[in-house]
């Protein structure tokens, strides 16, 4: 999902405490580590608490677009992920969080676009599952999948890890995501696109794209939507078989607290936790849509303690 151009920094905050981060924090240790992969590397960190021995692991996993390990991407910088990982070893949980195929640190394990499938990223997070598997000092793989991630990881958690947590994870297919998305668009906007998205679903290719519409449907990237729309989180959430955490900010602009509604009535046994004022970029905000945007590109602002404590609650039950 695409985010809006950001404006600016960020001046007025509702959030009065958050959970502390400090960038000379020496209570916890980060290491890189590499996956191996058919097409390259793929590149991570691990952040372990200074005293660790044994203990659970997280497995974060980013959302969609060029976003790398720390919540950033070349047009906006505010370390989300970054600060979820360090935040979490403050309490004494490990976890490893990694650039995905053909971003930042592992631009080099990319497929030619028309070759990429989703179930691509789903297999490099099953096999960081493996890994992690494999490592004597984590008792428990605990997949935290944000945005897009959330997808991915619900994916690959099946039958692998023992928890999962969903964090601003849509409810609906992505096709219908991209229909909500071009709604408001004119008329002959949506008479072009939605019958793409038609035949797309239907797992068929479209030959003749309208210009208009060229860098969203370019055929190129065809095959690899078709293999994303076949997913429909509120189905696949229910084939968990393991403890489940459900995150939702109600100031989220990308993905709504009716998404989250969805994958919580699908799956009752899930715990399901609204963060109130927090947007899709896990910050604390005023209502102010501007004021949301400008969050993106502000690493001085921390990510919700209410977040945080509701992960750490659920990680250690």
């Amino acid at each position: 999902m695409r985010i809006p151009k950001i404006v600016g920094l960020l001046l007025v905050l509702l959030q009065t405490h958050a959970f502390a981060f400090d960038t000379t924090d020496t209570s916890f240790v980060e290491s890189p580590i590499t996956l191996h992969t058919y097409t390259g590397s793929i590149l991570g960190t691990v952040t372990v608490p200074q005293s660790f021995s044994k203990g659970p692991v997280v497995l974060i996993i980013a959302g969609s677009g060029p976003t790398d390990r720390n919540g950033n991407n070349p047009m906006m910088k505010n370390n989300s992920l970054l600060q979820m990982a360090h935040s979490l070893a403050q309490a004494g949980i490990a976890s490893l969080r990694f650039d995905k195929r053909g971003i930042a640190g592992s631009q080099s394990a990319m497929v030619k676009e028309e070759d990429l499938r989703f179930e691509d990223y789903v297999k490099d997070v099953t096999n960081w599952i493996r890994l992690l598997r494999a490592d004597s000092r984590f008792t428990q793989v605990i997949v935290a999948g944000h945005s897009e991630g959330s997808l991915i990881g619900m994916l690959a958690a099946k039958g692998l890890a023992d928890k999962y947590i969903s964090i601003s994870g849509a409810g609906k297919s992505a096709v219908n995501l991209i229909r909500e998305q071009l709604s408001p668009q004119p008329q002959q906007i949506k008479d072009i696109a939605f019958p793409i998205l038609d035949s797309l679903e239907r797992g068929l290719t479209v030959k003749n794209v309208n210009l208009l519409l060229y860098s969203l449907f370019r055929p190129s990237v065809q095959p690899y939507l078709i293999s994303w729309f076949k997913y429909d989180p509120a189905v696949e959430i229910q084939k968990l078989q393991i403890p489940t955490l459900i995150l939702q900010g109600d100031n989220d602009i990308q993905v709504s607290l009716k998404d989250a509604q969805l994958l919580a009535a699908a799956k009752p046994a899930a715990q399901f936790v609204v963060i109130k004022k927090m947007n899709h970029i896990l910050k604390i905000v005023s209502d102010n849509k501007n004021d949301n945007i400008e969050s993106y590109n502000d690493i001085t602002i921390p990510i919700s303690i209410d977040l945080m404590d509701a992960m750490i609650r659920f990680i250690r039950k």
